[in-house]
């Protein structure tokens, strides 16, 4: 499950966590709220940024053999 969470101190600094996004594409859904809420100071990515996404296959592949009596 995708989330985002805010947590906005008395000074008006705002701490932003995701979680459950793979890879870079936090960056794409936080973007357009970074951008409302002003400079990003700081940036710390997760172990999820660094994570890979698993792709699965499932391509088979059949060699037909003829025999030449």
């Amino acid at each position: 499950m995708e989330t985002l969470e805010f947590i906005i101190y008395p000074d008006g600094r705002v701490q932003e966590k995701v979680t459950g996004i793979i890879g870079s594409s936090c960056a794409e859904v936080t973007a357009a709220i970074e951008a409302l809420l002003g400079q990003v100071v700081s940036y710390e990515p997760t172990s999820e940024y660094f994570a890979q996404q698993a792709v699965a296959s499932n391509s088979t592949s059949a060699k037909a053999e003829v025999s030449q009596w």
